[in-house]
């Protein structure tokens, strides 16, 4: 059963949204992972919706999946690109991968926000929004 499978804790794994600018000066907007840890992620999958509320018919989008063979220690991975038209929704994305053998899972959730009101994500050089 779900209850007996012991899930240990995520530690060192972010995920944001970040600006950045392509070479047309255009805003360009992506969803990252970012590995802290010093050791590598592996098989890594990442399931991606977006829901106004909780409301049973409030407006959702599209469920995306993405696999990702491995991400290094110490490093960050390009997920998918977003549209700034969802930043008022809230943005969950459950991410799931092993370190070793050990499985680890976590939802992490973008909540609404404005394109005026990031923050600085270090480990990118860019501004943008941490999930929670």
């Amino acid at each position: 059963m779900k209850k007996d499978i012991e899930m240990p804790e995520v530690t060192g794994v972010k995920l944001c949204i970040g600006k950045s600018t392509n070479n047309n000066g255009e805003s360009e907007w992506h969803v990252y992972l970012i590995n802290k840890n010093h050791i590598e992620l592996t098989n890594v999958m990442i399931v991606s919706k977006g829901y106004e509320n909780k409301s049973p018919d409030a407006r959702k989008t599209s469920t995306l999946r993405h696999m990702i063979e491995k991400v290094d220690e110490q490093s960050m991975a390009k997920i998918e690109s977003i549209s700034p038209e969802v930043f008022s929704f809230y943005n969950e994305f459950w991410v799931s991968y092993y370190i070793l053998n050990q499985l680890f899972d976590k939802k992490f959730v973008v909540e609404p926000f404005q394109e005026f009101d990031l923050e600085k994500i270090e480990e990118l050089d860019l501004k943008g929004r941490l999930a929670i």
